[in-house]
């Protein structure tokens, strides 16, 4: 069983991995706006993982005994000045749930909690991965610049993507 504090950090990670659903849906939004379904497919897909995400802690959570509280999703924003832009916010973002996630990490340590420690080390995975994918991207992107054909090659790659599912 976790504690009540580890408990609350949980619940704020779920609220995190939700809200980056919602961030990644309103990137794909954007994207469908200005033209790029390729590059909206790209999001969607990485909304879903975010959301998969959230579920493999709410499961977590769930599987130790205690309660899962689900609290409002801030609205993410909505518009970006570029395709650089959006993909730059993803990096930075993916930065910000790194340090939630190894935040989480730290606590589980102090808290002397080895089960959700471990647990916790799939993600810490996770991020390195998303962090790489997205400084990977950005460089393609930033390379593109205004090149409206390199940008085309980029949104018939982007539209292959898939959901990988998270394993266990």
């Amino acid at each position: 069983m976790v504690n009540e504090k580890m408990e609350a950090a949980l619940n704020a990670q779920i609220n995190a991995e939700i809200y980056s659903g919602y961030l990644y849906l309103s990137m794909a939004s954007y994207f469908e706006d200005i033209d790029l379904a390729g590059f909206a497919n790209w999001m969607r897909v990485q909304a879903s993982e975010e959301l998969e995400h959230g579920m493999k802690i709410y499961d977590y959570v769930i599987r130790r005994g205690a309660s899962v509280t689900l609290e409002a999703i801030e609205k993410p924003q909505t518009e970006w000045d570029s395709p650089l832009a959006a993909f730059e916010h993803v990096l930075s973002h993916e930065k910000t749930v790194t340090g939630l996630i190894n935040n989480l990490v730290d606590l589980a340590i102090a808290e002397k909690d080895h089960a959700t420690n471990n647990f916790l080390q799939w993600f810490v995975e996770e991020q390195v991965e998303e962090e790489e994918n997205a400084m990977e991207i950005l460089a393609k992107v930033r390379l593109a610049g205004d090149n409206n054909s390199i940008l085309y090659t980029l949104n018939e790659e982007f539209a292959g993507r898939v959901r990988n599912t998270i394993n266990e």
